[in-house]
């Protein structure tokens, strides 16, 4: 039998954003993740909140996976997974209560994380939220050696990648009528960033 995927640093990171997300995801009755990968979040958190909708997508090369790991749940929580590359013009959704990201911004390159925020726009209600947990620089700067190291090998597999200075991302999130409401320090150097819809 194949070993199923599995993420370590999304085993390291789901009991923490858990811990501040839970309260809000009370609140809404739908979640749309960008980039699910392993779906490690996307069953952690529905299996503790099973009113919750969780719609995951992922891009092309890691799509077909994502859709055999939901099958594999056989939840109702866990639609059937959507296809989605942020830089299409068009989102196969709209109106979203609250959209989720993590660990993503980094790996993208920049033009994408451009196209990111406008289908943020696009596609997040009035007054809904989005999360995006990774790392971030400030001022320019690391914010650990450790994030420097991962910096420079996430780079040395893709220039185009790379950790995003914080400054930038709040520019975008203002250009997408996104107001940043909460900065939250996490484990291992990275960052939750809150957003409301203006």
């Amino acid at each position: 039998m194949q070993e199923r995927p599995f993420s370590q640093a999304c085993e390291n990171n789901k009991n923490p954003i858990f811990a501040i997300l839970q309260e809000q995801l009370k609140c809404v009755s739908h979640v749309l993740e960008i980039g699910s990968g392993t779906a490690q979040h996307a069953i952690f958190f529905t299996q503790r909140l099973p009113h919750l909708t969780w719609q995951t997508t992922d891009q092309g090369e890691y799509f077909s996976q994502l859709k055999t790991l939901i099958e594999e749940e056989n939840c109702a929580c866990l639609p059937v997974p959507l296809l989605l590359d942020v830089s299409q013009p068009v989102w196969p959704f709209s109106q979203c209560e609250l959209i989720f990201t993590a660990n993503t911004l980094h790996i993208m390159p920049w033009h994408c994380v451009e196209k990111l925020f406008n289908g943020i726009q696009r596609s997040l209600q009035s007054a809904g939220h989005f999360y995006i947990y990774g790392p971030f620089n400030y001022c320019g700067k690391y914010t650990s050696s450790s994030n420097e190291l991962f910096d420079l090998r996430l780079k040395s597999n893709n220039p185009l990648s790379g950790i995003r200075d914080i400054e930038k991302i709040i520019s975008l999130a203002e250009k997408a009528e996104l107001e940043l409401v909460a900065d939250h320090a996490m484990p291992a150097n990275n960052r939750l960033l809150y957003f409301i819809k203006k």
